[in-house]
């Protein structure tokens, strides 16, 4: 009995823990996170990163004005943060080195409303 209760815990814990971890795709190929109301797409190529915006409802792209943000970079020892400005329905950033595959990439957003929020991306 006690076994059953101890599997039918973890069991209880591990699901929000994995479902947290999922991300979906995007529109344009990139990993896509929920943040402050809206559906936030990361696609790096180059030295260029843009963090798509997509109502949440709809799933329709929206304008980045109003929004503001930074972001962390993080590529095996190294680390560069980065101002994130928008750019039509896009928050962009340019740093610099190429984004390399694996990096880390966690920002902070804050909506026109005000309200802020953080989520990480893996490259």
């Amino acid at each position: 009995m006690k076994k059953i209760l101890i599997i039918v815990a973890v069991l209880l814990t591990a699901g929000p823990a994995i479902s947290q971890q999922s991300s979906q795709k995007g529109p344009n190929g990139g990993p896509m996170e929920d943040i402050v109301g809206v559906d936030v797409e990361m696609v790096a190529k180059g030295k260029t990163i843009l963090f798509n915006i997509f109502d949440e409802k709809s799933g329709k792209a929206m304008s980045a004005e109003g929004f503001s943000g930074s972001a962390l970079l993080v590529s095996g020892s190294d680390r560069e943060a980065i101002k994130l400005v928008p750019d039509g329905n896009a928050l962009k950033a340019e740093v610099k080195k190429e984004v390399a595959p694996g990096s880390a990439i966690s920002i902070t957003l804050k909506n026109p409303e005000g309200r802020s929020g953080q989520v990480k991306f893996k490259n």
